[in-house]
């Protein structure tokens, strides 16, 4: 585990290439809302499929 520094500093780098936070903005939010934002909840996204994948190429190769 990093320092707190080092933790905050890559955190707020994240934060202002991902959301377009100000430095104001990361400091003033809460953990909460941090996770929140950045989609670091506990519900984990699945993969697409094979049946989504293959669906996708049908739609982009017909121009859909």
């Amino acid at each position: 585990m990093g320092t707190f520094s080092g933790n905050a500093r890559t955190l707020a780098g994240l934060s202002a290439r991902a959301l377009g936070w100000t430095p104001d903005t990361f400091w003033n939010a809460t953990p909460e809302e941090l996770a929140a934002s950045l989609g670091t909840g506990d519900t984990p996204i699945s993969p697409p499929t094979r049946a989504e994948i293959a669906a996708l190429i049908e739609r982009d190769a017909n121009g859909r």
